[in-house]
């Protein structure tokens, strides 16, 4: 019986946690990505190189997340099949950084070290606007940790 009640546990929780594997990306060759997303790139990016692509389903369309570099720096940014753009995300100087998010940063985790700085923008009706900053530091203890800050430095998760 307890054989029996397992195994249907065990099936339960599969199941539930199947789509979860189905939703994660599937990477991409640079040269599969759809034309449509490679002139989305070219336009906004001239000259970059890829260096990473994949894509996912979310809210039921196919985004492609694309990351590159160009003139020696990060860029990331997410294209809708149809080239639509949907965010960008451009490497910054650490010391670019408004200083309440410095400030902010260092007061929650104080003794880290700040490694790479991402702007993040969103887009719409292609339009891009700053919305917040990706921020990679070092704690204290020499662990890595990615916080999203927003443009005040109030809000960091």
């Amino acid at each position: 019986m307890k054989t029996a009640l397992r195994l249907t546990m065990w099936l339960a929780v599969t199941a539930w946690l199947a789509p979860l594997a189905w939703a994660q990306d599937e990477k991409v060759d640079a040269d599969k990505l759809p034309q449509k997303v490679k002139d989305a790139i070219k336009a906004r990016f001239p000259g970059a190189t890829i260096t990473t692509a994949s894509k996912a389903t979310e809210n039921g369309e196919v985004i492609y997340d694309i990351e590159m570099t160009r003139n020696g720096c990060k860029h990331e940014m997410d294209c809708k099949e149809d080239g639509t753009l949907v965010d960008v995300e451009n490497q910054i100087d650490a010391k670019d950084l408004p200083a309440a998010v410095t400030n902010a940063v260092k007061v929650k985790y104080p003794n880290s070290t700040i490694k790479e700085v991402m702007e993040v923008l969103v887009v719409k009706d292609k339009k891009e606007t700053r919305d917040h900053f990706e921020v990679i530091i070092d704690t204290a203890d020499k662990k890595e940790v990615e916080l999203a800050v927003s443009l005040d430095g109030t809000k960091i998760e």
